[in-house]
């Protein structure tokens, strides 16, 4: 028990916490907004909120509270297998990350034409959210500040198998996820492709350029 609080505590306080918590905040904030222009312009999502949409489509329960309910019943086997994903990150991924959303969702209903966007307008939110939502979510990485439920589990999966690999696992949790959430009824599309092919190079191009801010 010692042992597992010292080690949270450890994941509590890094080198320049200041500097790390602003570029978590910002993170946290940038993600949730895109996550909500990729809602309004119907591309997709990513595959952990493709599944939150689609229960909360299924229930009439918000976005930011299927996000909630889904990542806490995630995190007590992290919990209880290993401390070590566990921080500051985690916990704002959890808590926050689907009401920020939520709040981003509901000013982009309100600026909606009544005709709707036009394909062009749609592809230009879209191009700028993209970008946006990786650059956003590899700093997110790269602060390492504990990583949410949703990663950690197929982490934990992987670590704990010798037949599978972190890809193999990851690959079939996403694919699970995201099955799962389109049959419920949320929309699956180009999003979901880009971010499943393009986070892992973003998060190591940005870790090679700024990865020394927080050392």
């Amino acid at each position: 028990m010692f042992m597992k609080a010292k080690t949270l505590a450890m994941n509590l306080v890094r080198p320049h916490m200041g500097r790390r918590l602003v570029v978590l905040t910002a993170s946290l904030i940038i993600i949730g907004l895109c996550v909500a222009v990729f809602k309004t312009v119907g591309f997709g999502t990513d595959p952990g909120s493709t599944f939150s949409l689609g229960i909360s489509a299924r229930t009439g329960v918000s976005f930011g509270t299927c996000q909630l309910v889904f990542n806490l019943l995630l995190f007590f086997p992290v919990i209880l297998l290993d401390l070590s994903r566990i921080g500051i990150g985690t916990v704002g991924n959890m808590v926050g990350l689907g009401y920020i959303a939520d709040f981003f969702m509901r000013r982009l209903e309100a600026l909606i034409p009544p005709e709707g966007f036009s394909m062009t307008e749609r592809i230009l939110l879209f191009a700028v959210s993209m970008v946006g939502f990786l650059v956003a979510a590899s700093f997110y990485m790269v602060v390492d500040m504990g990583v949410a439920p949703y990663d950690a589990v197929p982490q934990l999966i992987a670590a704990h198998t010798t037949k599978w690999s972190f890809r193999s696992v990851r690959t079939l949790w996403d694919i699970s996820l995201l099955s799962t959430g389109f049959l419920l009824g949320a929309a699956v599309g180009l999003t979901t492709l880009i971010t499943g092919f393009c986070l892992g190079p973003a998060i190591a191009f940005v870790s090679s350029r700024v990865k020394g801010w927080f050392d």
